[in-house]
């Protein structure tokens, strides 16, 4: 029979159950157990070898339209969003239910799924220590505790020391007032001993963790640099070896930023069980999902210092993710007296103020049930219970001043620029990733051999020492002309396209992220399949979106753009490149998501030129999307080094305005002078 008939009729179900308003126990729980087995079941179809591509793109086609009922019923009942997400408890009911369908589509039950919670392996056994790991722990085996930091324990009466103080502390979040800000110090200067510029509110931080500061709660806007501020405040402070916990999608993004920030410190990126990290890196950057199979050997390292980026990640304490930062956290300043301990998240403090109970533990403010020395004694200091007027204002700045920092971009306008490009590289480290970087050996091989072949069968008298730079280039135009012909395998062509195919699902994942961050923001692709895996990904996660594509007709087409103007609830437009790079005004956002590379500057331009328009009131970052160790990195960098060119050009210049095959070119051209350097 197969899952999809099970799971088409059981949505239906939900469904129904919903627009009745009866969303009882049993309806959320068929409801979550659909979306689980939705997303498996797209997992096999797409890893499955044994299935033809319009077989594949059938059964693919079936599970959209599920997971569109998905999205359309929680979009009546909102509370089913929360069984969406990744750490959503599984019940016991729900088990039972996901073998029962299972076992109704005449599949059987895997293994995990038939044995009972209790009886699951435990957590330690996917324990790993990679050996460079115990080659740092043999080099350095006793590691000294470090307290010479240590505060000293306050001595006399305590007036709050029975008050329950936990929930008039959230409270006092919840009544407001002014700023959610610490205050900073004035930076002596904007320059980083690298020679990079700062920007004000950036160097504030910095100055803040050089004065002594060691506790952070970072949450400034998406686009205002918290990754640049988190480097540069461990180096201020000596926070190193320093620990890194980020989104998989973010991570190799925090090593080309530690490169940029902090260049004298080795950075390593942890991908699953870490057979190829640096054990003796300052910066050790590992994601959330493997972050069970390395939080042993993590805790025993001797960390001076923690970031915890996106933080609102562990705000479910039940989850293991928060359970591993949490254990970390505290080994780190069972070891140093006052480690440093920063929380980067670009979500509103006033957002439901419970969900930083375990973001305040993490950075050592309270406990499970009271706040912990340094915040009890600023409550002391105030002279005030919970039963006084003034409490709530002057807890709440005892609060902010342990290290809440929250700047928005209007609030530091004049710190950046009205437009710029975040680059956010993003890995491929699966089977399509590993394929996609084969292929491009193997272009470049074939263009190696190209190569000389020309050398071998030209004229002795024309030869040139060392590599032929003129000869490279005529080769790459060879490969350039001879793209039409498809049996010559792959080409650059094709392979840009496979690259955007693979990070589409990264990208509408960092997009989500965003979204949930700073509100409405611009999506763009090139492809339609790109268009609709984000759009997808968006729908799983009860996220509206609008859609403008080609296809569409004059009236569709600007009822999808009322719809993301006028309608708060939609906070995404997913836009083709080409249809909607130019002659629409998307300017009620500030952030762009570019899923894919465009070949040229003015096209890219033009995307982004949708949102920073005449009229927009606050500054526009586009996030570019860039598949790291491929081509890709270097279409990015033409790209950028063309736009230069480019403005020279109206500037007056001789220079001519670069075109797509300029940069196609060149890109052969750099992929095949790598390959002969290296040989």
């Amino acid at each position: 029979m197969g899952i999809i008939p099970v799971l088409a009729r059981a949505v239906r179900e939900v469904e129904a159950a919903v627009e009745r308003g009866r969303v009882e126990r049993s309806t959320r729980t068929r409801y979550q157990v659909i979306a689980l087995l939705v997303r498996e079941e797209r997992d096999r179809v797409k890893a499955d070898p044994g299935l033809s591509e319009a077989h594949r793109t059938a059964e693919l086609k079936r599970l959209d339209g599920i997971a569109t009922i998905l999205a359309k019923t929680a979009a009546r009942d909102t509370s089913l969003l929360a069984l969406l997400a990744e750490d959503a408890v599984v019940s016991d009911s729900a088990r039972s239910l996901k073998r029962e369908m299972l076992t109704a589509a005449g599949i059987d039950p895997p293994p995990e799924e038939v044995v009972v919670q209790e009886a699951q392996p435990t957590s330690t056994e996917r324990k790993v220590v990679p050996q460079s790991v115990i080659s740092r722990q043999l080099a350095n085996p006793f590691l000294v505790p470090d307290f010479s930091a240590a505060r000293k324990p306050r001595t006399g009466p305590r007036m709050l020391a029975t008050w329950e103080l936990l929930g008039p502390l959230f409270r006092a979040f919840e009544y407001g007032g002014a700023s959610s800000c610490m205050p900073l110090p004035e930076p002596e200067s904007l320059q980083t001993p690298g020679g990079r510029e700062l920007m004000r509110h950036q160097a504030q931080v910095v100055a803040a963790a050089a004065e002594g500061h060691r506790t952070f709660l970072l949450a400034d806007e998406p686009g205002l640099g918290k990754t640049a501020q988190a480097l540069l405040a461990a180096r201020a402070a000596d926070a190193y070896p320093l620990l890194v916990v980020a989104p998989n999608v973010v991570k190799t993004n925090w090593a080309h930023e530690a490169e940029l920030w902090t260049p004298k410190r080795t950075a390593t990126v942890i991908h699953g069980d870490g057979e190829d990290i640096d054990g003796f890196a300052d910066i050790i950057i590992v994601n959330y999902e493997v972050l069970d199979r390395h939080v042993g050997w993590l805790g025993d390292l001797g960390f001076r210092g923690m970031v915890v980026d996106e933080a609102h990640f562990i705000k479910n304490k039940t989850s293991k993710r928060s359970q591993h930062v949490l254990q970390l956290s505290e080994r780190i300043q069972h070891r140093t007296a006052r480690p440093l301990l920063m929380a980067l998240t670009g979500t509103p403090l006033i957002n439901d103020i419970e969900d930083f109970r375990a973001i305040w533990q993490f950075l050592g403010w309270i406990n499970d049930k009271a706040p912990r020395a340094e915040l009890m004694d600023a409550l002391e200091d105030n002279g005030l219970t919970p039963l006084d007027p003034g409490f709530y204002a002057a807890a709440r700045t005892s609060v902010i001043d342990l290290g809440i920092v929250r700047r928005r971009k209007v609030d530091v306008a004049a710190d950046i620029p009205a437009r710029r490009i975040a680059d956010v590289p993003v890995e491929l480290d699966d089977q399509v990733g590993r394929s996609i970087r084969e292929a491009e050996r193997e272009l470049a091989r074939r263009l190696v051999a190209r190569y000389d072949t020309a050398i071998a069968t030209r004229s002795a008298g024309a030869r040139v020492d060392g590599i032929d730079h003129d000869l490279v280039r005529q080769v790459a135009t060879w490969e350039l002309d001879d793209t039409s012909d498809s049996s010559g395998g792959e080409n650059v062509f094709s392979m840009v396209r496979r690259i955007g195919q693979a990070k589409a699902e990264l990208a509408a994942d960092y997009a989500a992220q965003l979204a949930r961050n700073v509100g409405k923001l611009v999506f763009f692709a090139k492809h339609i399949d790109v268009m609709d895996l984000a759009e997808e990904t968006f729908a799983q996660r009860g996220i509206r979106y609008a859609s403008i594509r080609g296809n569409q007709t004059t009236a569709v087409r600007q009822r999808n753009v009322d719809a993301f103007t006028d309608d708060p609830d939609v906070a995404i437009v997913v836009c083709s490149l080409t249809a909607a790079g130019v002659g629409i005004n998307l300017q009620v956002a500030s952030n762009v998501v570019l899923a894919e590379l465009s070949w040229t500057d003015a096209e890219q331009t033009q995307a982004i030129d949708r949102v920073h328009r005449i009229g927009q009131s606050e500054p526009v970052t586009a996030w570019r999307i860039i598949a790291a160790q491929t081509i890709d990195t270097k279409i990015a960098d033409l790209i950028d080094s063309k736009a230069g060119l480019a403005a020279r050009a109206l500037d007056g210049s001789d220079e001519e305005i670069s075109s797509s095959f300029d940069v196609q070119l060149e890109a052969l051209v750099a992929l095949l002078t790598e390959a002969l350097e290296s040989r």
